[in-house]
């Protein structure tokens, strides 16, 4: 009877599910206390029981819990193992919620591997399920996990509005530890962004609630960022009370995680194993030496567990050995492998310095031979001498296009390319592109036709910089070979996940089509239909290689279908994140569109500072047709000079001279005057150089060789800027 009812007692699917909920929840309370041993025990019992009674739900949310704790234990290619074995039960039996959870965890896994973009993929999985389940808390939990990934990503607009959401969703349901997170890192967004009153009010209201609710490692967290943001604020004393605080609860974080998990557990917890299994096999051995029936079956199996013991001995001495041989050779290989490593890595550092000093030195010249033109072809050159001007300058410009591809596909191939997106209206965005593009067109008697899908949507988060990048490259590489003809310019959906969706644009012309021998080529490097269409239409051979570039770092692919003689269709599908916030125009650069009679140009003074005799001459000769007085110096110490006894509206600043350079002499004429308008007038490559602009103050750029032009438009639009502050003043 007693056996009978103990069987009925285990057979209980309600009892067995409360054991195996005991050990989940354990499992939890360990993992936020660090006692990492104590949690791998309570899973592996868990997982026994769910196993044994093939309950799939619990197994696979056991292997989401030991993926977590793999990750904390920084056993990371085990946690992906783990939580893959997870996904898959969980999608196979459509458990949505702990699915998100696992996706979740999946995410945190891939940040800490630094790999930021897959972590974002994971994540925004995570939503799509916690918003059609409607669970609140873990929606709120991994929008903060989002917005701390856009933040390693630097992406700090990005991550200041997923945070906000996290926060309001927080504040709404009362979840204080990830409010009091939510607010810490608001605040480190707001230090990044430069509003250290915002970030230090966010800082002390997280450090609050983390006090309050004894949650350490945010009120770490909180301590340090306010000890930054004082330390920026000059409030010195404030700022080391607050990192004292932060060095205390950091060392006593530290101390319980090595007091909870250290290779001395790990040896206990094997002992502990093997005394287990001895105590197990000495109760079997007094129980079958009562049985004297059992005594000879015990003898035989003692021997052959003996013959088997040295079988195993031997044969793991022999794996032994060759483990030993094989070890020693893959040092020898890893040796080689390092050495290779670094022989490329500085064979590439090598040529990306190569490729910089080339373009300085290429741009230079440049500079003078496009300045020249343009100057000559303004002066009433000679008839005769009008068509070899505009050959010049259409040589120049040529060159200067062959440069930046060059350069493009160096960045590209280098993986020096990094992904901006922000939110911006697609159309809109299209529709400029056909207008810049309209005129060269027109030149070929082309017509550019949109079909825009109505029921897409407008606004996306995207990089559009290299959306319109490969646009242009695809509709003006239509244009050059299409006479007398159409050009479509498609855009639809193909698929939709969520707020992702995935677009198909195709570009259509009917122009002069591609041979398949040619299509297989497409895309690589210098390649073109052939050498006398190369001749006839112009063009470096880099354009599509770039476009294809660009296409595999948006996650993309691209495609070519074309007919000798009936035209050509490129289209290629890109991800793009659909929203409903309308694109950013605060931070867009506003030209002058005035009229510069209206400035007072008579009493502006313009400081050039430039070593080169050709370059000084081209840009005074500028600066005097636009009616402004300018001073020249050849060096950034008698520039500096200049500035502290001369008053100047504006300095025009080369960047490599002899001394100090460009960058240099910037940093000390914002030393003692933070307002005057300094422009670098550079020929190396700004994208490489930008942070150090950034860092060194300089008010805008102006690449060599510029467009006359825009150069001037510059000029104006600061002079104007000067005189609206001057009046408000």
């Amino acid at each position: 009877m007693c056996v009978s009812s103990q069987n009925s007692a285990n057979d209980d699917p309600e009892l067995i599910q409360n054991e195996i909920n005991y050990h989940i929840e354990n499992a939890q309370t360990n993992l936020e206390n660090f006692s990492y041993y104590e949690a791998q025990k309570n899973l592996d019992s868990a997982l026994k029981i769910a196993e044994n009674t093939n309950s799939k739900e619990n197994i696979a949310i056991i292997y989401a819990l030991k993926g977590k704790l793999q990750l904390y234990v920084e056993e990371l290619e085990q946690a992906i193992n783990s939580l893959n074995k997870a996904v898959e039960i969980q999608r196979t039996i459509n458990d949505n919620v702990n699915l998100g959870k696992s996706y979740k965890i999946f995410g945190d896994v891939y940040a800490a591997k630094k790999m930021y973009y897959q972590a974002l993929d994971s994540y925004r999985a995570a939503k799509s399920k916690f918003e059609e389940e409607e669970l609140h808390a873990d929606l709120a939990d991994v929008l903060l996990a989002e917005g701390k990934t856009y933040l390693l990503l630097k992406n700090y607009n990005r991550a200041r509005d997923v945070i906000e959401q996290s926060l309001a969703l927080a504040r709404k349901n009362d979840l204080l530890k990830i409010q009091s997170e939510d607010l810490v890192y608001h605040a480190i967004i707001y230090n990044k962004l430069k509003n250290n009153e915002k970030a230090l009010t966010l800082a002390n209201e997280g450090v609050a609630i983390a006090k309050q609710e004894g949650y350490l490692s945010i009120l770490d967290k909180g301590y340090l960022i306010r000890s930054d943001i004082y330390n920026e604020l000059e409030n010195y004393k404030a700022s080391r009370e607050n990192l004292k605080h932060h060095i205390e609860i950091s060392d006593s974080l530290a101390g319980i995680k090595r007091a909870n998990y250290s290779k001395a557990q790990e040896t206990q917890a094997k002992l502990d194993y093997a005394l287990q299994e001895n105590a197990k096999l000495s109760e079997d051995k007094e129980k079958a030496e009562d049985d004297k029936n059992l005594g000879t079956l015990i003898s035989i199996l003692s021997v052959a567990l003996i013959t088997i013991l040295s079988l195993l001995t031997l044969s793991l001495y022999k794996n032994n050995n060759i483990r030993l041989k094989t070890n020693n050779m893959l040092h020898k290989k890893n040796g080689e492998l390092i050495i290779a490593k670094e022989k490329a890595e500085l064979a590439s550092k090598t040529k990306a310095n190569f490729l910089s000093t080339v373009t300085h030195e290429l741009r230079t010249p440049l500079y003078a031979v496009t300045g020249l033109s343009n100057m000559l072809l303004e002066e009433n050159p000679k008839p005769e001498q009008i068509q070899h001007l505009k050959s010049l300058k259409f040589s120049g410009d040529y060159l200067l296009t062959f440069i930046n591809d060059i350069l493009q596909i160096n960045k590209i191939e280098a993986n020096k390319v990094d992904i901006e997106p922000e939110p911006f209206n697609l159309k809109k965005k299209i529709n400029n592109i056909i207008l810049a593009l309209n005129n060269s067109a027109q030149d070929n008697n082309v017509k550019i036709h949109l079909e825009y899908d109505t029921t897409l949507g407008e606004n996306f988060i995207a990089d559009q910089i290299k959306i319109s990048q490969i646009l242009i490259n695809l509709v003006g590489n239509s244009i050059k070979f299409t006479k007398d003809g159409d050009i479509w310019i498609r855009i639809y959906k193909i698929e939709e996940n969520g707020n992702i969706y995935t677009l198909r644009f195709e570009v259509e012309d009917n122009g002069i089509g591609i041979s398949q021998e040619k299509q297989d080529h497409m895309f690589e490097s210098f390649s073109q239909g052939s050498i006398q269409i190369n001749r006839k239409y112009g063009g470096t051979g880099l354009g599509l290689s770039i476009v294809k570039g660009l296409i595999d770092i948006l996650k993309g692919k691209i495609y070519v279908k074309s007919e000798l003689g009936k035209g050509t269709t490129f289209y290629f599908e890109i991800p793009l994140e659909h929203t409903a916030t309308e694109e950013n125009l605060e931070n867009k650069t506003t030209y002058f569109s005035g009229n510069p009679e209206e400035l007072d140009l008579e009493n502006v003074k313009v400081l050039v500072v430039e070593d080169n005799k050709i370059n000084q001459m081209i840009t005074k000769k500028i600066l005097t047709k636009m009616k402004l007085n300018c001073e020249i110096v050849d060096n950034g110490e008698a520039a500096v000079d200049k500035v502290k006894t001369n008053k100047y509206d504006i300095i025009l600043m080369d960047i490599h001279m002899p001394g100090i350079s460009g960058i240099e002499a910037t940093k000390i004429v914002r030393t003692f005057d933070k307002e005057l308008t300094i422009f670098a007038l550079t020929a190396v490559t700004i994208e490489d150089k930008m942070h150090e602009f950034e860092e060194a103050g300089f008010t805008d750029i102006i690449p060599k060789p510029f467009k006359q032009e825009e150069f001037e438009k510059k000029l104006y639009n600061a002079l104007a800027s000067n005189k609206g502050k001057s009046e408000t003043a």
